[in-house]
């Protein structure tokens, strides 16, 4: 491949020291170690991910990263940052990282988790304040990087980093065009869809990438969309494919040396954010109830306790829940947003999935958004209904193609059910009880599944999800005592710690 390769980008690349460039780069394959203060493990695979990251920076080549949702593209960019600061390489300068609203709270716990040296701020809401100190990354927006550009454009940054990169996909945007100005020495754009499924989307993205390198819009169009779109020439297919080959790493969840590194059930803790309207809600719940429980004592304290905990809980899912507000959007709820970015991933590779709630009222307004915002019949699996309404749901999403998504309330779906033609479980609140958690998820996770299942866990950051997580992952004795009583166990804090655990950390 490597001399056919050598001629074809040579009429891609725009001067001499960008080919030699190249050319060092395709004949060089080296594994990096991992950076020494990465606190996580790299799997194999994402080592590879990781070394192929680093090695396009030092040859001043951009990357798109593609690899299946749930394979861990955070933790090897991160990686790629932290390898800088440990080079030296970001002392005068800062990495831009730009996500969708919903991801920011993920990116910073992946920060805080794997890479805890790497100094951030986060730029982002409606008080943002840019800051006058180095930072070794600047988190943002897709839509605050458009709405301040010019607050971007006086440096250079050693790295510009897209997370869900199909948000410029569109090169004709006000949006694509802000992101693809912003100068850095090397972009990587982060995707977990197929980009290859129309062509003029790939072109947007390995523009910003690696600006050129596939020619102006027309051109490309000229040279590649329309023999392959439409006259489905398989030889400019494969030349495409050769000469985007080193710059585009996509690996799946079925590829053979991904499958034996995996588990056979990945779990993964998504995090995301309240907005305005659910942080109006939740402080006021909190200060009208809390009056309540300093002046009452015994069962009638419990009472109340258990009382806030399912308001504050319901507010975290949608508004509307709490509220009992008929007519809801996806922009009042950060965790309906995340799940509108979940399921774009999960349905973009035709897989099914299953959205556990606690809440019937819940899994109503989940049918009712994503059937709208999908234009899809969305299933829905409740205690209500008789034993033929649950066979025909359940048969119906085993056996039917057309059926991806089936939103499943969790006592419903933890018992002698057979969801195997699932590979996706999203738990969207959580029940702090392993046992009835594992439960449901093992619905989908049992004999008879012949695929890795992946598991999304939705938690609200700074609220008492957050909370109550931590605990019962850092107290294994706390944890047992959920199994048996569920949250009851927060019913025997004092008020002080009730305070600690309950009040909003933003």
């Amino acid at each position: 491949m490597g001399n056919n390769l050598e001629k074809l980008a040579k009429k891609h690349l725009k001067n001499q020291n960008d080919y030699k460039r190249f050319k060092k780069l395709i004949h060089e394959t080296k594994i990096y170690n991992p950076p020494k203060s990465l606190t996580g493990e790299l799997r194999p695979y994402q080592k590879i991910g990781y070394s192929w990251l680093v090695q396009n920076i030092r040859f001043k080549f951009g990357s798109i990263l593609a690899d299946d949702m749930g394979l861990g593209k955070t933790i090897q960019v991160l990686s790629a940052i932290l390898y800088l600061k440990e080079t030296g390489r970001l002392e005068n300068e800062s990495t831009l990282i730009i996500v969708p609203p919903t991801l920011i709270s993920n990116w910073e716990n992946e920060i805080k988790k794997f890479t805890p040296d790497l100094t951030y701020f986060i730029y982002h809401g409606s008080s943002r304040t840019f800051p006058l100190e180095d930072y070794d990354i600047i988190l943002t927006s897709y839509g605050v990087v458009r709405l301040d550009l010019d607050m971007f454009m006086d440096r250079v940054w050693m790295l510009c980093v897209i997370d869900e990169a199909q948000n410029i996909k569109n090169p004709n945007t006000e949006q694509t065009k802000a992101i693809k100005s912003v100068d850095a020495r090397t972009k990587i754009a982060l995707t977990g869809t197929p980009i290859e499924n129309r062509l003029m989307d790939y072109w947007s993205i390995f523009d910003f990438t690696n600006n050129g390198y596939l020619s102006t819009k027309d051109d490309f169009k000229r040279q590649y969309v329309v023999p392959i779109e439409k006259l489905e020439d398989e030889e400019t297919l494969e030349n495409l494919k050769t000469i985007a080959k080193p710059f585009v790493l996509r690996r799946l969840k079925t590829d053979e040396d991904i499958k034996k590194e995996l588990p056979d059930k990945f779990v993964n803790d998504i995090y995301c954010s309240l907005t305005k309207k659910q942080i109006r809600l939740y402080n006021a719940i909190l200060e009208e109830i809390f009056f309540d429980i300093e002046n009452s004592k015994g069962i009638q304290r419990k009472g109340i306790i258990l009382k806030i905990l399912t308001a504050l809980k319901q507010t975290c899912n949608h508004p509307a829940q709490f509220l009992d507000i008929k007519n809801p959007k996806i922009s009042e709820s950060g965790k309906m947003e995340l799940l509108v970015d979940i399921l774009e991933n999960i349905l973009s590779v035709n897989e099914k999935v299953i959205i556990f709630t606690q809440y019937v009222e819940m899994g109503k307004i989940i049918q009712k958004l994503i059937s709208k915002k999908f234009k899809r019949d969305v299933l829905f699996l409740h205690g209500s209904q008789t034993l033929t309404e649950k066979t025909r749901v359940i048969d119906t999403f085993q056996e039917d193609e057309d059926y991806k998504i089936l939103v499943a309330t969790l006592k419903t779906g933890g018992t002698g059910l057979n969801l195997t033609a699932a590979r996706n479980v999203i738990h969207y609140d959580l029940w702090w009880n392993p046992a009835v958690e594992n439960q449901a998820t093992d619905r989908v996770h049992r004999i008879g599944q012949e695929k890795d299942v992946m598991v999304y866990r939705f938690i609200t950051k700074g609220t008492l999800e957050e909370a109550i997580d931590a605990i019962s992952k850092r107290k294994v004795d706390l944890a047992e005592k959920a199994i048996s009583n569920d949250e009851t166990f927060l019913t025997e804090m004092s008020n002080e710690e009730l305070k600690d655990v309950l009040s909003l950390r933003l």
